[in-house]
């Protein structure tokens, strides 16, 4: 069975479980942020998953390193691929806990495909209007590993139908994506349906695009209601790649109904395979990098 840590301080509660380390309910005054799905045993759909160490999706499973082929296992059978990297079926140990804070952690042990040892926290504080969000990978083997991570929360404006909304993007490229969502070509988003660096209902959107933006300052997505709120997601500068998925029929504790996943991630789609976003991280070296979820009042601050 799951183990479900709960959080909570004045105005915001959280629950995170051990599996993937996923952020499974977030609220503030009682208005859910992300889709709730304690009720289920694992994170539906990756629901608020941490993905390392890579995000989203290995084109066949398979890549190289050092002139060396390496055979991941297929996750994804129905397209053939390894997708949300190597802790979907990982529980993490509670490393800290307190009422508003949560520090979990786990290792990847040279798994068939990726040979290499690293260990994985992920963070949880709590804070007046949302939660604060800290991923760090250590390199705790013997040689240089290739390193991506991300994760897949799925925001929610309360309790409005996700076809009310209105969605903002901050990525100036996109990719085209293949019939089994590999990218296979880049390019710029202005004048086009992938352009959602100003609000766009979410009926007009692509249903599974994926963004990135020119470096600098860090990405600020958001999911904007009708009643002058929006849930934000604010991330450091290392994630500069943003996948979108609106999912139908999400099973959320409260019922089936359309969900919205803006995945932070500091690499593409297929970023195993092609190198793009990958860090390679030396021996004893930690990487760290976080993002915040939080609920605005008023017009939204996102770009």
């Amino acid at each position: 069975m799951t183990v479900l840590h709960q959080l909570g301080v004045p105005g915001v509660d959280a629950v995170v479980s051990a599996r993937a380390g996923a952020l499974r309910l977030l609220r503030v005054d009682g208005m859910h942020l992300v889709e709730p799905t304690v009720d289920a045993l694992e994170p539906p759909g990756m629901a608020g998953a941490v993905l390392a160490p890579w995000p989203n999706r290995v084109d066949g499973a398979l890549w190289w390193h050092g002139g060396r082929e390496e055979r991941l296992e297929v996750t994804e059978p129905e397209l053939g691929h390894a997708n949300h990297g190597l802790l979907a079926t990982r529980d993490f140990d509670v490393v800290r806990a307190s009422s508003g804070d949560l520090v979990l952690e786990t290792t990847i042990e040279a798994p068939p495909g990726y040979p290499f040892r690293l260990g994985v926290r992920v963070g949880y504080r709590l804070r007046r209007r949302g939660v604060d969000v800290a991923i760090a990978v250590s390199n705790i083997g013997t040689v240089a590993a290739p390193v991506a991570f991300g994760a897949h929360p799925y925001l929610r404006v309360g309790d409005e139908p996700a076809d009310d909304l209105r969605v903002v993007i901050d990525g100036d490229r996109a990719y085209r994506l293949d019939a089994s969502h590999i990218p296979r070509a880049e390019f710029a988003v202005a004048g086009s349906a992938w352009d959602l660096r100003r609000p766009r209902p979410l009926a007009e959107v692509p249903t599974h695009a994926s963004f990135r933006r020119a470096g600098g300052r860090g990405l600020r997505h958001a999911l904007i209601g009708t009643e002058g709120l929006s849930v934000e997601v604010d991330a450091d500068p290392a994630f500069r790649f943003t996948q979108l998925y609106l999912a139908d029929d999400f099973p959320a504790d409260d019922g089936p109904r359309r969900a919205v996943a803006i995945e932070p991630m500091t690499a593409p789609p297929n970023g195993l395979r092609s190198g793009v976003g990958m860090r390679m991280l030396a021996p004893g070296r930690t990487w760290r990098a976080g993002f915040r979820v939080r609920l605005r009042q008023g017009r939204s601050r996102a770009r």
